[in-house]
């Protein structure tokens, strides 16, 4: 896998609500067969992880990339305390690998406890 470059790399890897606990799910855009990244994309506005997604897909698409989804859960996130919590699963999607969403987070939030479980609450 390609180290994110361009424009896949001119999208962001976390985009999630600052507080609150809301749905999320965790998505592969892939341009060609080399290259790929993973992003985390959460809020409260969606009642369904399929909500995220359909909303994402077409924005992805107009710049050229293809999206799958990996799976999705729950992000319980205090901003005051600094701390994310990520666990559940999607319904319609399955679990996403919480590891490898809180890999991500750890990223642009690197200043925060970030945790994971496979709780479901």
């Amino acid at each position: 896998m390609a180290a994110p470059e361009g424009l896949l790399g001119s999208v962001a890897e976390t985009e999630i609500d600052p507080d609150g606990t809301f749905k999320y799910i965790l998505v592969r855009i892939q341009r060609g067969p080399d290259e790929c990244r993973h992003i985390v994309r959460g809020t409260a506005a969606a009642e369904f992880h399929n909500h995220i997604f359909e909303k994402l897909n077409p924005e992805m698409e107009k710049l050229g990339f293809t999206c799958k989804c990996l799976g999705g859960g729950k992000i319980q996130h205090n901003s005051k305390e600094k701390k994310i919590r990520v666990f559940g699963l999607s319904t319609g999607y399955g679990k996403a690998d919480h590891s490898m969403t809180v890999e991500i987070l750890k990223r642009t939030y690197k200043d925060y406890e970030i945790s994971w479980s496979d709780d479901k609450k």
